[in-house]
């Protein structure tokens, strides 16, 4: 496939360049962009020009799909046949009467001593009937997201991290309630959603070895000790464990299975991209600072390059991912095809004034450059030629904004989360629905 469309290069408007906290020796300055080409997702490999959307589920989308899979993400399996589910603990009094909490078990591979994930589920009971859902991984265990304490540790492996409360790459009793800041859960509730989380070092511990105790090393090919190149990495992998969520959802009458929002920030943001793009049943799909290899063009090289996050996480991507080290022009995609697979499907992208590192610029571009995907289907795209101020949402379908402040969530993004899946997923609670 010869890639062709757009070429961009140089400055366009953006906000002053803020290089706090960021990587030295990386380009942060937009003139040093270089000139690159854009894969168009509307020509298949045969050639043929993709002009509606039946040609676009038949013929471009399994293509690019299989793209991402062979030279990116890698291809992951199929769910267990024998997946299996336990309500470990249910409360339909949880945080003074607002919420019915649940906790469940998954065994992962099907068996009952393998690797599991827990997921903590809270219900707004002033609903009636099925609840929409936002669902999304967490870096250091449930308990983090609230200070409840009747919410399970986890017993897998963590990220040192003192602030979460882990010992000895352990969670313990003094990380409840450290990343409360990032999930909102009482505004969430009072807006008539559910919130499902999974800590993902359930799914697959967050380094280069974890695979090897992880659902990972279950699938491996008889005699092999290696994944192979076109193996599924630990974004896959946890992505795999988000539709594996999505499977129990399906089953829970309390859940409205046919709006569930995806959401993910940073490495999880990747995540929660990959899969919205490799699974259809989710809804909705929102990227917060996702970066590299998340919602920003490889091709600007621009903050973390494709080098770096294949060198600092090896685990991340699969092997043939790093024959685009320092060569991304070479891959026959690049991340506004990510986004264009959710196509129709509604997918929100952004981006933080401080967070030069994940290329705010080059997120806009990509959710920009998926818009002619969604007009197949006459949906609307960004609706802005040009990235927006801080502070500004934009969008239809896809949605977009840049806020000020640093690589976080935080409560005015969780609003603009909100009033988006308000308006495609009509208003949960009667008179609370914001629009942007």
């Amino acid at each position: 496939m010869k890639p062709v469309g757009l070429i961009l290069f140089g400055a366009i408007f953006f906000a002053p360049l803020i290089v706090t906290a960021q990587s030295s020796g990386f380009n942060y300055d937009e003139a040093r962009v270089p000139k690159y080409t854009l894969p168009d997702p509307l020509l298949a490999a045969d050639g043929r020009a993709i002009t509606n959307s039946v040609l676009w589920e038949r013929v471009r989308r399994p293509e690019i799909l299989t793209l991402f899979e062979d030279q990116v993400y890698g291809r992951a399996p199929r769910g267990p046949s024998g997946l299996s589910y336990s309500v470990i603990e249910t409360d339909q009094n949880a945080l003074d009467g607002k919420a019915t909490r649940k906790q469940v078990r998954i065994q992962l591979t099907g068996k009952r001593y393998g690797p599991r994930m827990d997921v903590l589920i809270y219900l707004p009971n002033q609903v009636k009937g099925p609840a929409p859902l936002f669902v999304g991984l967490n870096f250091y265990g449930n308990h983090t997201i609230h200070p409840d304490p009747n919410i399970e540790i986890p017993i897998s492996w963590c990220r040192s991290n003192s602030k979460a409360g882990v010992v000895d790459n352990r969670a313990t009793e003094k990380g409840r309630g450290a990343s409360a800041t990032r999930w909102a859960v009482d505004k969430i509730l009072a807006r008539g959603y559910g919130l499902a989380t999974i800590y993902y070092g359930d799914i697959e511990p967050d380094h280069k070895d974890g695979w090897k105790s992880s659902l990972r090393s279950y699938h491996l090919a008889p005699g092999r000790t290696q994944p192979p190149p076109e193996a599924w990495g630990a974004i896959s992998a946890w992505s795999w464990g988000l539709s594996r969520a999505m499977d129990y959802f399906e089953k829970d009458g309390k859940i409205d299975a046919h709006r569930v929002a995806v959401i993910g920030h940073s490495r999880l943001g990747k995540t929660s991209l990959w899969a919205g793009a490799s699974d259809e049943r989710f809804a909705l799909v929102i990227s917060n600072d996702s970066g590299c290899g998340g919602a920003a063009l490889s091709r600007r090289a621009f903050g973390e390059t494709v080098k770096r996050i294949n060198t600092s996480f090896p685990h991340w991507f699969n092997d043939n991912f790093n024959r685009f080290n320092d060569n991304e022009a070479a891959c026959p995609v690049d991340q506004h095809m990510l986004i264009a697979l959710m196509a129709p499907r509604p997918v929100y992208v952004a981006s933080a004034e401080e967070d030069k590192w994940a290329d705010p610029n080059g997120e806009f571009l990509s959710a920009k450059h998926a818009g002619p995907v969604y007009a197949l289907y006459g949906k609307g795209g960004v609706g802005v030629e040009k990235h927006p101020p801080v502070n500004t949402p934009v969008g239809d379908t896809i949605g977009y904004h840049y806020r000020t402040g640093k690589h976080d969530v935080t409560d005015y993004d969780w609003e603009r989360y909100l009033a988006f899946a308000d308006r495609h997923f009509k208003p949960a609670v009667k008179g609370k629905s914001n629009q942007d």
